[in-house]
C-alpha cells in the first residue's frame, strides 16, 4: 500500500536527503540503503564542526585532579554484523588513591558526512556501563560529549585484575553513508574528599553500616564471542530470554539494573495502532500491537518487577532536524530502572543455579536488553539467610476502546499494574525486613484523521516504587521515587501535487521525577522537571527533501535542596537561540557560557573538544 495514507514520519520506506526515519538500529531490508535516493550537499571546509548535546545537570565532582585512563580509541567504520571492538581494562596502577568518590566515564566522538543515527553499548566484563545513540552528522562535520556518572559500578572498575572492555556500534560506510565515527573512551577517577558528601549528602542504603555501592556486579547479557552487541534481542511478544546465575551465600541486598532500547518495528511503539485496525483496512506492512509495552523480569518464573519506559526519541528520529544539536531527552545516555531484589533472597541464597528472564508484553522486532545484579555483601559472615514473606501481583488490567471507520478514528488505552514483595534477610548488621512496592499506571489516546495522513498521540506513564527496611531497631528507613514519563506527537502529511509534499510534526517529551528519602514524607528530598517541545515542517518531492525548517525548545529544572540547577534552551536549525542557566537555589540567573564553578564537570555547549589526547576537567 502507497505510504501516504499514514502518518508519514513513521512509517514512509525511503530515504531523504535528511532521513525521517531513525536508523539506531541498522534495519535489515535492502530497500533501505538506496543510494540514488540521497542527495549530498558539497562540502564547505571552511565551517566549523557543529556541538551536538543532550541538556542535563552537571555532574558534581570535587575540586580535585582526577586519575584518568583512556580506555579506547577507534574509529568505527564498517562495523555491522561484526564483533565488538575490544580494549584491556585494568585500573591505572599509577593513580595514588585508594578512595574515591566520584567516577565519571566520558564518550567522545566526531563525525563528518552522511550517516545515520546507531545505537550503541559499552560493556565492562559483560556489566553494561552506557546505552546511548550517536548523533547524526552533516557535511561539515559535528563532535559530540556524553558524561555519565559511574559511581555505583565501583567494585567492578576498581577491580586488581585485568577485564574486557567492549564497545558494539553497528555501522556501514559505503559511498553513500560516508561517515565514520571516531571515539575516545576516557574513565576519570575523583580522589574522595570529605566536603562533597557534606555539600551533597551521603546517599547510604536501606541500614546503618550498608555502602552506597554494591560489593559484587553480575551480569545479565549475552556471552562473547559475538558478532553484535551483548544485550538480548526481544523479537516479537512471546520471546523469552533466560539466563542462568548463582550468587554468594552472604549477600544481604540485591538491586537489579535494566537496561532498555527499543528499534525496528516498535521504535515508536506509542504510535501503533491496535491489530483490529490494521486488519480491517487489510494493512500488510504496518507495525501494530496497540501502543502499550512493558518489559518484565521473572525470577525461577515468579514476575519480581516490572520496566515501563520512557519515550526516548533517537537522533534521526520523528524529524532529525528537531535534535540538531539539542539531543532528544536520555538519547545520549538512556535511563536505566532498578528493581528491588532483596525481599527474593531468601529464595536465592541457597548456592545453587537460577534463573532471570526477561520478555515485552506486545513486543515487535526488535527490542534490546540487559541487566546488571548489584549485590552487597556481609563481610563478616560466610553465609546469610531469608525468607520471602509476602509477594502479591495485581494482574495487569487494561482497558481499551477503538472506534474507527476505514482509515479515520480514534483509540484510548488504559492500563495498570501493581507489584508488592516482602521478605527477611538476617546478617551480622541484624534481621532486617525490607518492602519493595510497584505501582504504574499508562493512558494513550490517538487520534486517525484525514484518511490516516494525521495522527496524534498522547501518552503519559506514572511509574512509581517505593522501599521500606525495618532495621534491626524497629525503625522504619524508606524511599520512594515517583516518575511521570509525558508524549504528545502531532505529525501530518499533506500532498500539494507535482509529486511534491508537506510534512509537519509537533512533539512534547516530558520526564519529571520526584525522589523522597522518606517515602511518608510529603515533600520530596529532590525533584527533576525536563519538558521538551518541537516543531517541524519538511517539504520533500520524490521522496527527497528539499526544504525544512525545525525548532526545539526545552526546560529543564533540577531542585535538591542543597544543589539546584535549571537550563532554558532553544535552537531551530543547527543555531542556538538562547540559552540561559539559572541557579534556582538562589534565584541567580548565570549565562551558560560564564557558568564556570571548577567543581562542576564542563558543560558539553562550552568545552573544547580534544579528539588526540586525555581531557583534564579541571584544566590542569
Amino acid at each position: 500500500m502507497s505510504s501516504s495514507w499514514f502518518p508519514f514520519l513513521f512509517f514512509l520506506p525511503f530515504l531523504f536527503l535528511d532521513p525521517l526515519f531513525s536508523q539506531a538500529n541498522l534495519q535489515r531490508s535492502k530497500t533501505l540503503l538506496k543510494s540514488s535516493l540521497i542527495y549530498q550537499p558539497s562540502t564547505n571546509e571552511t565551517i566549523p564542526p557543529t556541538l551536538f548535546f543532550e541538556v542535563t545537570k552537571p555532574i558534581y565532582v570535587p575540586n580535585a585532579k582526577p586519575c584518568s585512563l583512556l580506555v579506547l580509541q577507534h574509529d568505527f567504520g564498517y562495523t555491522y554484523g561484526k564483533p565488538p571492538v575490544f580494549a584491556n581494562y585494568s585500573f591505572p596502577s599509577d593513580c595514588p588513591y585508594q578512595e574515591f568518590s566520584k567516577i565519571v566515564l566520558e564518550w567522545n566522538a566526531t563525525c563528518k558526512g552522511r550517516q545515520f543515527d546507531r545505537i550503541f553499548g559499552v560493556w565492562l566484563s559483560g556489566v553494561e556501563l552506557l546505552r546511548s545513540c550517536t548523533a547524526e552528522p552533516r557535511a561539515t562535520g559535528i563532535v559530540w560529549s556524553v558524561q555519565k556518572d559511574v559511581t555505583r559500578y565501583s567494585s567492578l572498575l576498581l577491580m586488581n585484575k585485568t577485564q574486557t572492555f567492549a564497545v558494539y556500534l553497528g555501522n556501514i560506510v559505503d559511498k553513500t553513508y560516508t561517515g565514520v565515527y571516531h571515539v575516545n573512551v576516557t574513565l576519570y577517577f575523583y580522589p574522595a574528599v570529605e566536603k562533597l558528601n557534606i555539600f551533597m549528602g551521603k546517599e547510604g542504603s536501606l541500614g546503618s553500616g550498608v555502602s552506597s555501592k554494591a560489593d559484587l556486579i553480575i551480569p545479565f547479557s549475552r556471552d562473547l564471542p559475538l558478532n553484535d552487541g551483548l544485550w538480548y534481542e526481544i523479537e516479537n511478544a512471546t520471546d523469552v530470554k533466560v539466563k542462568e546465575f548463582e550468587i554468594p551465600q552472604n549477600v544481604y541486598r540485591a538491586v537489579l539494573e535494566v537496561y532498555v532500547s527499543f528499534h525496528e518495528n516498535d521504535e515508536f511503539w506509542y504510535a501503533n495502532p491496535p491489530n483490529e485496525y490494521i486488519a480491517a483496512n487489510n494493512l500488510t506492512d504496518l507495525a501494530g500491537n496497540g501502543p502499550f509495552r512493558e518489559v518484565l523480569v521473572s525470577l525461577d518464573g515468579k514476575l519480581v518487577g516490572a520496566v515501563w519506559p520512557f519515550t526516548v526519541v533517537y537522533t534521526g528520529g520523528i524529524n532529525p532536524l528537531l535534535w540538531r544539536p539539542i539531543s532528544g531527552i536520555g538519547s545520549f545516555d538512556l535511563p536505566t530502572y532498578d528493581i528491588e531484589i532483596t525481599p527474593f533472597l531468601g529464595n536465592i541464597l541457597d548456592g545453587k543455579p537460577h534463573k532471570l528472564s526477561f520478555s515485552v508484553t506486545n513486543a515487535l522486532n526488535v527490542w534490546y536488553i540487559d541487566s546488571n545484579l548489584h549485590l552487597w555483601l556481609d563481610s563478616k559472615s560466610t553465609k546469610t539467610e531469608g525468607k520471602l514473606l509476602q509477594h502479591d501481583v495485581v494482574p495487569l488490567g487494561v482497558s481499551s476502546v477503538s472506534d474507527f471507520k476505514g482509515l479515520n478514528g480514534t483509540f484510548v488505552t488504559n492500563t495498570t499494574r501493581f507489584i508488592s514483595s516482602n521478605g527477611w534477610v538476617k546478617s551480622t548488621y541484624g534481621t532486617v525486613i525490607t518492602k519493595s512496592i510497584q505501582n504504574l499506571s499508562y493512558s494513550n489516546s490517538m487520534v486517525m484523521a484525514k484518511d490516516g495522513n494525521l495522527q496524534i498521540v498522547n501518552q503519559t506513564i506514572h511509574f512509581d516504587d517505593s522501599i521500606y527496611a525495618i532495621m534491626p531497631s524497629s525503625n522504619v528507613k524508606s524511599k520512594k521515587s515517583n516518575k511521570t514519563f509525558l508524549l504528545y506527537l502531532y505529525s501530518d502529511y499533506v500532498e500539494q501535487g507535482n509529486r511534491t509534499a508537506l510534512s509537519v510534526a509537533n512533539v512534547t517529551l516530558g520526564f519529571d521525577e520526584k525522589k523522597f528519602k522518606d517515602a511518608d514524607a510529603r515533600s520530596a528530598s529532590s525533584s527533576l522537571r525536563n519538558l521538551q517541545k518541537g516543531k517541524g515542517v519538511m517539504i520533500t518531492k520524490d521522496d527527497l527533501v528539499v526544504s525544512g525548517v525545525a525548532r526545539t525548545q526545552q526546560t529543564y529544572n533540577y531542585d535538591g535542596s542543597k544543589f539546584c540547577y535549571s537550563r532554558n534552551i532553544s535552537s531551530s536549525n543547527y543555531t542556538i537561540l538562547y540559552d540561559e542557566v539559572r541557579n534556582t537555589c538562589n534565584k541567580r540567573a548565570k549565562s551558560h557560557f560564564g557558568y564556570g564553578l571548577s567543581r562542576w564537570w564542563p558543560f558539553p555547549a562550552r568545552r573544547a573538544f580534544l579528539a588526540s589526547h586525555v581531557i583534564d576537567p579541571n584544566g590542569n
